[in-house]
């Protein structure tokens, strides 16, 4: 995969009040008789009606490598105001749009910018005159992206979690004191709605102005890396929305063929993305290295694989994370802001996730993708939640137990010579499944109750999603709680349509002071201490004691986690009573009972059998 020139694609100012503007629009040639121009206001004049756009003209020519390329030039300075209320020529943001002009037809219009780097409301694309970069803190030079073992996510919606960008840099010292040190930040691209999750983008390379800016994007990535936490942003390249510029343009043509667009693999979602086209792979790879190397991410989650998974030696996922991972490492030594993908180890601890749910493990297996999301784990916990007796009840504790220990998994995988550490997420709550206590019980408030979007979790539940907590933190893996989880949020998610994307659910920071909130904040936050303290939950082996007859058939579930000298037993109790246990430590001493200090255990001796309670609805974690 090669970069393309994004120097002199999209809207700059390379001069003092001087704009240039550039675009590849592939087989449009002024020679066929098309014209292209620009149409630029001034944000603050864009919704007076006295006042419209100025329109530059762009010049045809042909790149090389990419074909057709349109650019043009508007000199602010030099241009008489539209009216002599305007702002124009002012210093602020411009907004603009391209349209496109072809023999015999209507003219195309309200063409965004695919190389924009700010976007203004809806359909436009943005730019500021005098636009200062982000001046990196000095901390940034000796920040390290953690390694994977040692990664805990908090996945989170900018407009959901605290309104937007600003908000969440004040909520940073709250997520690093929880024990956070990787945020996965659903998409911040350019969409054309107000409210929704962002996964039909229209531009690739800025943040929705929903968001903020684009500095401000860079201020939250800096100031996370101050506080230790790294930022990885959804990464949706499979499919785009019918809006975005090259599937617009060739549409409104009518074109049989598209030089970026076009089914290529599932076609689940969206309109799907060729990664057969050239263009179509340079793209994406040049947006991934403009966020890795400008805006210092630490790594991408892939959003809906399958969409471009066409095998571990073909043109689309594989090849874009190989390309990604051979980007960086080529850069070693290179005493850079990409040193903060490399230890010293030897490793590069770039962060490549992916979401292939129907394969994570040939995904992990075949492709330089170092982890990837799973709902084998989640699927498991609600089988266990649906509740049922007897053999049904064993089964899905079974289920639950070879899930939290990742079975199946790889732990390490070597291609074409570079050996990559490998893991999955390990979750009961993301952004698209309700929250987990919504399996125990739903409750519709008063004059709400006509619509069922507004269902809830019942929160007077919470205590049956404890046992949950503890093994998902406790688990082999990595961890990831999704926003307001560890305060016990509640909302009901359908399980299909725009009622799933377009109705904002903000988090409910005041379940924080209650005493659900309270309790929970406190389970989660020993949990995670408990992880950061003692290194077997973060790289040691998982061992399952899979006896129906003495554990499951009682709702319990037990594993351990033993690295070197240190050793921790897990014992979760998911029925309504209290459970006493049969167990034989494997080490004698004394242990020591993690979660509340109860129930310690001195002068155990090796191989000799003890019997542990086990309380309802929650579990006891020992260690030696």
């Amino acid at each position: 995969m090669n970069l393309l020139p994004i120097n002199r694609l999209g809207a700059r100012e390379t001069a003092p009040n001087h704009l240039e503007f550039g675009l590849f629009l592939p087989w449009v040639s002024a020679q066929d008789g098309y014209e292209l121009s620009v149409k630029v206001i001034h944000e603050a004049d864009q919704f007076l009606q006295d006042i419209p756009p100025l329109v530059f003209p762009l010049t045809h020519s042909v790149d090389p490598q990419y074909g057709d390329y349109w650019s043009g030039q508007a000199d602010l300075s030099q241009q008489t105001p539209p009216h002599p209320r305007s702002a124009w020529g002012q210093p602020g943001r411009y907004v603009y749009r391209y349209m496109l002009r072809r023999p015999n037809a209507e003219a195309i219009d309200w063409i965004i910018d695919p190389f924009a780097r700010e976007f203004g409301v809806g359909k436009l694309s943005a730019i500021t005159i005098g636009y200062q970069d982000h001046q990196w803190s000095d901390a940034e030079s000796s920040w390290k992206t953690p390694k994977l073992e040692d990664l805990v996510f908090y996945e989170l919606m900018l407009s959901e979690f605290a309104r937007d960008i600003d908000g969440a840099i004040q909520a940073l010292d709250y997520l690093a004191d929880l024990g956070i040190n990787c945020l996965e930040v659903m998409p911040v691209s350019n969409v054309a709605l107000s409210v929704d999750w962002g996964f039909l983008p229209i531009g690739y390379f800025g943040v929705d102005e929903r968001f903020g800016k684009r500095r401000d994007l860079l201020r939250l990535i800096d100031a996370a890396h101050q506080r230790g936490i790294a930022v990885i942003l959804d990464a949706v390249y499979g499919h785009t929305s019918e809006l975005f510029a090259y599937e617009y343009v060739y549409r409104r043509l009518g074109y049989r063929e598209n030089p970026v667009m076009g089914p290529f693999a599932k076609d689940y979602f969206g309109v799907s993305t060729d990664w057969r086209r050239e263009f179509t792979r340079d793209f994406f790879y040049t947006v991934n290295l403009y966020w890795l190397d400008h805006c210092h991410v630490d790594g991408f989650r892939y959003d809906c694989v399958p969409n471009y998974w066409d095998g571990a030696t073909g043109q689309g996922y594989a090849n874009l994370v190989y390309a990604t991972y051979q980007a960086v490492r080529q850069r070693q030594g290179a005493e850079d802001h990409l040193m903060r993908f490399f230890d010293g180890s030897g490793g590069v601890n770039l962060i490549q996730c992916a979401e292939q749910l129907e394969a994570p493990q040939e995904i992990l297996t075949s492709t330089y993708s170092n982890c990837t999301w799973q709902n084998d784990t989640l699927g498991a916990a609600q089988g266990v939640a649906s509740g049922g007796d007897g053999d049904a009840m064993t089964n899905t504790l079974t289920s639950l137990g070879m899930r939290f220990g990742l079975m199946g998994y790889p732990t390490v995988a070597t291609h074409n010579g570079d050996t990559l550490p490998k893991t999955a997420l390990q979750y009961i709550e993301n952004h698209d499944h309700a929250r987990f206590v919504c399996n125990f019980r739903t409750t519709v408030n008063g004059h709400e109750a006509f619509n069922d979007l507004f269902r809830e979790g019942d929160r007077s539940q919470w205590y049956k999603v404890q046992p949950y907590l503890i093994g998902l933190l406790t688990a082999k893996g990595i961890p990831l709680l999704w926003q307001g989880q560890e305060f016990g949020e509640n909302y009901w998610l359908p399980d299909a349509g725009m009622g799933r994307v377009a109705l904002l659910r903000p988090v409910r920071w005041d379940y924080f002071y209650d005493d659900i909130g309270k309790a929970t904040v406190g389970l989660v936050r020993s949990l995670l201490r408990l992880r950061r303290q003692r290194a077997e939950f973060r790289r040691g082996d998982h061992f399952f004691y899979n006896d129906p007859s003495r554990y499951q058939s009682h709702g319990v579930l037990l594993f351990s986690r033993q690295l070197d000298g240190a050793f921790s037993l897990v014992a979760l109790n998911f029925s309504d009573e209290d459970q006493t246990i049969p167990f034989s430590f494997p080490r004698s001493g004394d242990y020591r009972e993690e979660l509340h200090g109860l129930d310690n255990l001195s002068g155990m001796t090796a191989g000799a059998q003890v019997w542990l309670r086990v309380p309802s609805n929650y579990g006891r974690i020992w260690s030696i």
